[in-house]
């Protein structure tokens, strides 16, 4: 998007100012997460410049706040790497419900809605490929959902299979098997663990993998949001 305000302009002459110009002409038409992810992307191109010695700074680095934010929806969410990894060490030792246990295990693996993954089935899975098929009946932009499975997803779903399995619901009810789990199962297992609602929660697990993949700036943005089913909203970047 930026290609015809500043893509012919070398590199190094680029100045804060420029770059600015050239996203609020996004921001001006309404769409608002666009000129963020864009000013996101940008930043990204210009630190690789930077790590590669063709650039001396990133001009996008003070620019920080000077878009209009998109509206929100807040979930409590953990954002900071360091707490982040406490909350995985603290998931790992919960002393409650098995299946309530692996059920928070995962959840950061995949990062998907919280719903997605109270309803996941057995037969949406294909563990020697390593991919969850999420059906388009079960996801908000109503299409398929494809989601990769590291070898430590396949590893607690594995171990969800000789709990659960071999078919039906991956985390079913207490009460009967032929109900998902509570929609507030998670949430009170992070409570169990000592984090309040404003702290962490089931949904906050989407907000923590996109702040920190984002931040990381390993993976492009658009990839990040087709991970997080995100559909092309300018106006509410809510998951």
């Amino acid at each position: 998007m930026l290609k015809g305000s500043i893509g012919k302009l070398p590199i190094t002459d680029i100045e804060p100012a420029d770059v600015l110009i050239a996203v609020r002409k996004i921001e001006r038409k309404g769409q608002l997460e666009s000129a963020r992810r864009t000013l996101q992307l940008a930043g990204a191109v210009f630190r690789y410049a930077v790590a590669t010695a063709r650039l001396k700074s990133d001009p996008t680095r003070d620019l920080r706040g000077a878009l209009t934010a998109p509206t929100v929806t807040h979930y409590g969410a953990i954002i900071d790497p360091a707490r982040a990894g406490e909350l995985l060490r603290a998931i790992d030792g919960y002393e409650g419900q098995p299946i309530t246990k692996l059920a928070m295990q995962l959840a950061p693996h995949v990062f998907v809605r919280p719903g997605e993954l109270r309803h996941a089935e057995w037969n949406e899975f294909d563990l020697e490929g390593a991919l969850w098929t999420i059906p388009a009946g079960k996801t908000k932009m109503r299409k398929d959902h494809l989601v990769p499975l590291s070898r430590q997803s396949i590893a607690i779903l594995e171990g969800l299979r000789a709990l659960t399995g071999p078919d039906g619901y991956v985390f079913p009810s207490i009460r009967s098997r032929k109900r998902p789990m509570s929609d507030n199962t998670i949430n009170a297992g992070l409570r169990r663990l000592g984090y309040s609602t404003d702290e962490m929660t089931a949904h906050g697990f989407r907000a923590m993998a996109s702040t920190l993949l984002n931040e990381s700036g390993k993976w492009h943005p658009d990839a990040i949001q087709r991970a997080l089913a995100h559909g092309d909203s300018d106006r509410v970047r809510a998951a």
